[in-house]
């Protein structure tokens, strides 16, 4: 079918064509005029989802923004956020709706859901793509009505966000509390054994106490070295042979020095007087004498250096026993006292374990109690709803518009589905299509000039 043909079929069937826009359009009116009026009040939150929170001082990442505004969405078209509404407004308790809820329900279930469905039913939420703006709008045919249902919405998501999150604060905190008076037992129990073993090993200060006597174990063992290299050097003294004159002792003892001196001088002075008196002179034989009584006392002298040797012996040998003894006993203190340390380290650990999960369960219930108190929240109203001064619904000029439409599209459909039914010739092409009749020629419209046309050989 070419365009002109189609044109040829549309001015055939204009009427049908017109009658069909103008019986499409004239109905839309009708209906349009007739349906009662709607109006649509529409109130916009903000949910600020990027501050920190104020208790716990967090930030949501930006990827979980979408879904985080989705999920504020959802509670929005909640049963909860609906019947809350319903509470706010009282409307359950209007003798009217509960008439009707009976007549529709015949009086089973709850009226709250009931209405909640009903509400459900003419709410509208739109968030914004680009920003954190949500718009609540409710349609209805009181236009005061549908603001005051809009604004409900508005408040009663608030509080039911504000619900949401602070019931698992105070389920938290409540668990929380009884904890603690468990951690607390357990820390009192552990200050009390730390307290119960320092009593009774009399501890004040472990460390303190474990210096000490680390520092008393080093001097004892440097005493030790002492007395060890003073036996060691007095047995080989003791031990040493030859003559008692060649000992140190003895070589550097004051007394037999003076005593060697003045026998010396006493030896000397005789050879001077022996050369001059006779062997049986008196002054000889009584420088004998001294000179044998120095020598007997120089003997003397040796003898007991040589004696005194070996009580220095013996005196170290007892003293490196001792001092040995007091190592031992040293040393097994000290291991006393780190086994002791060891012990009180286990005790403190345990202080230490049970303080720090009483403190953690102690702030984490602060905390979770001043989140269940908290009455602020992150979703403010931008614009509250006011009452519609034009009716959202029916939009006469977009119904006419469409029916317009809709009605030229029938008509046109109309017009080929008779066509299609009752095939006409419209024109020459209508004859060229027709097998084996020949076109003669073309009579010219009524009122055209001209006379026939023969049709080309």
């Amino acid at each position: 079918m070419s365009f002109q043909q189609f044109l040829l079929i549309l001015r055939a069937r204009f009427w049908i064509v017109l009658g069909t826009l103008l019986v499409v359009v004239g109905t839309t009116l009708a209906v349009s005029l007739i349906l009662p009026k709607q109006y649509t009040a529409e109130t916009a939150l903000v949910v600020d989802a990027k501050s920190a929170d104020p208790l716990l001082g967090g930030l949501l990442p930006a990827q979980m923004i979408p879904g985080y505004m989705a999920t504020q969405v959802d509670i929005i078209l909640s049963d909860r956020v609906a019947q809350r509404v319903v509470s706010l407004l009282k409307m359950d308790q209007a003798p009217a709706v509960q008439e009707q809820w009976r007549e529709e329900t015949d009086g089973e279930g709850s009226i709250k859901v009931w209405l909640a469905e009903l509400l459900k039913k003419k709410l509208d939420v739109k968030p914004s793509r680009e920003s954190n703006v949500i718009t609540i709008g409710y349609q209805g045919a009181d236009p005061g009505f549908a603001a005051g249902v809009a604004n409900a919405f508005a408040q009663a998501y608030i509080d039911v966000s504000l619900e949401l999150k602070v019931e698992p604060a105070r389920q938290y905190a409540k668990w929380f509390d009884g904890q603690t008076n468990s951690l607390r037992a357990d820390l009192e129990s552990a200050q009390k054994k730390l307290s119960e073993y320092q009593q009774a090993r009399g501890i004040i200060a472990t460390d303190e106490r474990l210096d000490v006597e680390t520092a008393r174990l080093a001097e004892l063992s440097t005493q030790l070295s002492m007395a060890q290299a003073q036996r060691v050097d007095s047995r080989s003294r003791q031990a040493q042979g030859g003559s008692a004159d060649s000992l140190p002792e003895v070589m550097q003892n004051s007394l037999i020095q003076s005593l060697k001196s003045d026998l010396s001088r006493q030896e000397a002075t005789r050879t001077q007087m022996a050369g001059r008196l006779g062997a049986n002179h008196p002054e000889l034989a009584r420088i004998d004498a001294e000179i044998a009584s120095l020598r007997e006392r120089i003997a003397t002298e040796t003898r007991r250096v040589v004696s005194s040797l070996g009580t220095t012996n013996r005196v170290n040998v007892q003293r490196v026993s001792e001092i040995e003894a007091a190592l031992d006993a040293q040393k097994q203190k000290i291991l006393d006292l780190k086994a002791e340390r060891d012990q009180i380290a286990v005790f403190q650990r345990d202080v230490e374990n049970a303080q720090r999960a009483y403190d953690l369960v102690t702030q984490r219930l602060a905390q979770t109690s001043l989140e269940s108190q908290t009455q602020q929240t992150n979703v403010v109203v931008l614009s509250p709803a006011v009452a519609p001064l034009k009716p959202s619904s029916p939009k006469v000029l977009l119904n006419t518009a469409l029916a317009v439409f809709l009605g030229m599209l029938l008509g046109v459909g109309a017009a080929l589905l008779l066509e299609l039914m009752d095939q006409r010739v419209r024109g020459e092409e209508d004859l060229t299509l027709l097998d084996g009749v020949p076109l003669l020629g073309t009579i010219p419209a009524t009122g055209k000039s001209g006379a026939f046309r023969p049709a080309a050989a």
